[in-house]
């Protein structure tokens, strides 16, 4: 028996969205088809839902949001004030689905994690695991510049004692109860990919061959 959802599981998946109006309709087209699917093999809810949070976009992204979910129920949507950054918008998505969720998982709007992985998520989920992390089963399709500077990143982390998750980026399960810790660890400099991994719950990775953005603009050029 789940927390909200009775026999079968409320799934929430949260997209932080900052300029993504090109990607906006396919991106809910795939992810409603995956709810759809995990709704008929009777893995989750049908009272899962998609929540996209604007983070402040200055194009139509929000219209677009909005008009979604005139025509698709299950389509919600969060409008931060001003651009938060990433972690902040996703973090707020987090806090808007813990009271109304089983387990969330949050996924980037650009189609770049492959959506198809999530009912490798659910079943994991139904297995115990509580953390579940969306891991690059390679980096192949990567610039050379971008493959050696992740690998440094990585190795600079580790030499500072953060543990993070190799070739693990915001494509996660969370269950209510990690993700009620989660929010319960009180973090000014928020990076959720070093914190989830302190929270100490049993974790298990999905792994998966990430794709070219679909449409749009990368929100991390160099700068960032």
């Amino acid at each position: 028996m789940f927390r909200y959802g009775g026999d079968l599981p409320i799934l929430t998946i949260v997209v932080p969205c900052f300029n993504e109006e090109e990607v906006l309709a396919e991106t809910t087209k795939r992810l409603n088809a995956v709810i759809d699917q995990l709704v008929r093999k009777r893995l989750v809810s049908d009272r899962s839902s998609i929540l996209y949070v604007d983070d402040g976009s200055r194009d139509r992204t929000w219209d677009l949001i909005c008009e979604l979910g005139s025509r698709t129920p299950r389509v919600k949507g969060l409008k931060l004030a001003k651009n938060a950054g990433h972690q902040n918008a996703l973090l707020a998505g987090l806090q808007a689905s813990v009271h109304h969720s089983d387990c969330v998982i949050s996924i980037d709007a650009d189609l770049q994690d492959d959506v198809n992985a999530i009912q490798e998520f659910i079943l994991k989920f139904h297995e115990g695991f509580e953390v579940i992390y969306g891991v690059r089963s390679s980096r192949d399709k990567d610039t050379f510049f971008k493959r050696n500077s992740a690998l440094c990143f990585y190795r600079f982390m580790k030499m500072m004692g953060v543990n993070l998750v190799h070739n693990h980026a915001d494509y996660r399960l969370l269950s209510h109860r990690a993700l009620t810790h989660l929010l319960d660890y009180k973090e000014v400099n928020l990076f959720l990919r070093g914190i989830v991994p302190l929270i100490g719950f049993k974790s298990t990775n999905v792994y998966y061959e990430r794709q070219e953005r679909f449409a749009g603009e990368s929100k991390y050029p160099l700068k960032k």
